[in-house]
């Protein structure tokens, strides 16, 4: 009888360890989605990047066998783990509450964050003045001054040039009396030399005295926005500076779009893609970009805009990132084992070099 049950658990140890080898010489499915730096497709339908790279290091060491599965969004992704049509992702997926419950998470590789990029304004600063007195914009406020002055000026010298004929002067002198005057009451000078006497003209005083403090504080808070924009955008550290900045842009469905909504920061711009938005800031079309941190490094050094954009050194909202496998996946402990191995090595610092790229 002992005889017996050794027999049996010999025979079940053989089956056991048969199904485990030819479980492992299946072919995995990998379900990938072009997003450079970690998924980059090249011409010849090869495929390189971070997570290709990460990946194929692991299935070398580990001895697994597999094929890639091209998907054209994460949703598609998500889907196919959850019918189990293939067997992991290798796209840096967030690891949050829901996925943890509904799939398996490896071990993260990768910290990111949301990045914060703006226009490099690196003129001197006296040209930056100089830029933004004579703008468009500005001279548009200038005009609009001097003609709120001459109107006041008219209406005064209309209503005190037949009582008051020595200090508003009939014909065009009286017109440039009446501009004096409206200049100086909107200055508070306060020469004396010129004032109504009239009811209709200390009635047209009085409004303009209360109007031309409202278009004094105005003006100047103008001025201040338009000469000092540029020093604002470079002293961003926090999420509440970012809400001084007038023209903030991010990409559709991204983590900064969510990020800028949950904290109820309205968007002006929104981009299709990362880099319609770094050029649009580097034509300074937008005034701040917020968009995952390590592709924003990417794109910054394959595109050459280190010169006309820049990326500030603040972190929002850091988020970790794995691969995924549908839940209770039997190679799961395989892969994971391989992954936290890899990214001990060396070879995994000089791989986020080789793609311009460094968590958080």
């Amino acid at each position: 009888m002992k005889l017996f049950f050794q027999l049996f658990f010999f025979l079940c140890f053989i089956l056991g360890s048969a199904s485990s080898l030819a479980g492992q010489t299946d072919t995995l499915s990998i379900g990938i989605h072009v997003n450079p730096p970690f998924i980059i497709k090249k011409d010849n339908q090869v495929y390189e990047g971070l997570s290709i790279e990460l990946w194929e290091n692991i299935a070398r060491k580990s001895l697994i066998k597999f094929r890639y599965v091209e998907y054209s969004d994460i949703i598609g992704i998500l889907k196919g783990l959850e019918y189990q049509e293939i067997d992991v992702t290798i796209n840096p997926m967030d690891v949050n509450e829901l996925r943890v419950q509904k799939f398996e998470m490896t071990q993260p590789y990768f910290i990111s964050s949301i990045g914060v990029a703006i226009p490099a304004l690196n003129r001197n600063p006296v040209a930056v003045v100089i830029s933004n007195i004579f703008s468009f914009a500005f001279l548009q406020i200038i005009f609009l001054l001097i003609f709120v002055i001459f109107v006041f000026g008219f209406f005064l010298w209309l209503a005190e040039r037949k009582k008051n004929r020595f200090q508003f002067r009939p014909g065009i002198m009286g017109l440039l009396d009446g501009l004096w005057w409206s200049a100086v009451t909107m200055t508070t000078v306060g020469y004396g030399d010129k004032a109504p006497k009239t009811n209709l003209g200390k009635t047209i005083a009085i409004v303009w005295m209360f109007t031309a403090v409202i278009i004094i504080s105005s003006f100047t808070a103008g001025i201040a926005s338009t000469l000092t924009i540029s020093s604002l955008q470079t002293e961003i550290k926090s999420v509440e500076d970012i809400r001084l900045v007038e023209k903030i842009a991010t990409v559709g469905a991204s983590t900064g779009e969510k990020y800028l909504l949950q904290e109820k920061i309205p968007i002006n711009n929104l981009f299709a893609s990362p880099i319609s938005g770094l050029r649009s800031l580097a034509k300074q079309e937008s005034d701040v970009l917020l968009f995952d941190r390590t592709i924003l490094q990417y794109y910054l050094s394959r595109l050459s805009l280190e010169e006309k954009v820049k990326l500030l050194p603040i972190t929002l909202k850091e988020h970790y990132q794995s691969f995924m496998l549908p839940k209770n996946h039997p190679s799961f402990n395989l892969i994971n084992f391989g992954l936290v191995r890899e990214i001990q090595e060396t070879s995994w610092e000089e791989l986020q070099q080789k793609y311009y790229v460094k968590g958080k």
